[in-house]
């Protein structure tokens, strides 16, 4: 097929520079944004031997090895922070989608005084800065005793504003003559929210998943704060000392930046899927 005959979704035809223009445009944003984590695992796999600044810079090694991911395992417990961050990811993905769809779901679907109000403070929560709670934060774990414990991790962000606000527009955009027949059938609120609605948004519930477990996956400041102890450090707390005692080794960062961002693409892999459908989420096929 030419270019000249390739049309969009309105069936006009597409001039062959603008098709040149678009993918142009696409590889140079795809370029910026894998183009860095390709660099970061191409250093991770180079040899002690290899120069990692030549000039030409050589983009695959000549010698791939993994000692480097070994060598990263020898110098901190990586895969001990990689648990409490695993064990604090997936505390978080459960208690944003679980929360999130209960409170979208009461804020869409049911009626009670107070519920446009309830929105907006959702909404209003969303343009307050996390630096400025942070103290408040921080002295309230300190008053329930949950300072240096992976709990005061994952409280303040075990349910997210933004999270519920999309659980909301989700369930807003379902017919509301299925939950009608549904409750002149005898269904309880329960059972449509399970029954009906739930399974409707599917798709934002995988959005939210996924922004909830990289959210407390790259979570950096507040661990920081609210840990102490090296054996509750989560991953992201126990690279930045890799990278504050190894800085010179630029191989050894790399490959502790590889194993940081592996769940994440695993995970986004597995979701994809749900995640494109969470966009035009809520209609329902009859």
């Amino acid at each position: 097929m030419s270019l000249m005959k390739i049309t969009d979704a309105d069936g006009r035809r597409i001039p062959g520079w603008q098709l040149v223009l678009r993918y142009g445009l696409l590889l140079a944003v795809l370029a910026l944004t894998v183009g860095p984590f390709l660099w970061q695992l191409s250093t991770s796999l180079k040899g002690p031997h290899e120069d990692i600044f030549s000039s030409p810079p050589r983009f695959l090694p000549g010698e791939p090895t993994l000692d480097n991911y070994s060598r990263v395992s020898r110098t901190i417990p990586v895969w001990d922070y990689a648990l409490n961050s695993l064990k604090v990811a997936t505390a978080n993905v459960l208690t944003n989608c679980i929360g999130s769809a209960l409170a979208g779901y009461a804020l869409a679907r049911m009626r009670y005084r107070g519920r446009r109000a309830a929105t907006l403070v959702f909404i209003l929560a969303m343009l307050v800065p996390v630096e400025g709670i942070i103290i408040a934060q921080f002295t309230t774990m300190r008053d329930l005793g949950l300072n240096n414990t992976l709990i005061a991790v994952l409280l303040p962000g075990c349910i997210a504003a933004m999270n519920v606000l999309l659980m909301r527009n989700a369930f807003l955009n379902l017919p509301h003559e299925v939950e009608e027949a549904a409750f002149v059938d005898g269904a309880t609120a329960w059972q449509r929210f399970l029954r009906i609605a739930l399974p409707s948004v599917k798709g934002t519930l995988a959005v939210v998943a996924i922004f909830a477990f990289m959210g407390a996956w790259d979570d950096f400041l507040w661990p920081l704060i609210v840990l102490s102890d090296p054996e509750n450090f989560t991953l992201t707390i126990g690279l930045n000392y890799l990278h504050g005692t190894f800085a010179n080794d630029e191989r050894l960062v790399a490959a502790g930046t590889v194993i940081a961002v592996l769940p994440l693409i695993v995970l986004f892999a597995c979701l994809q899927r749900f995640f494109f459908r969470g966009v035009g989420e809520g209609a329902v096929k009859g």
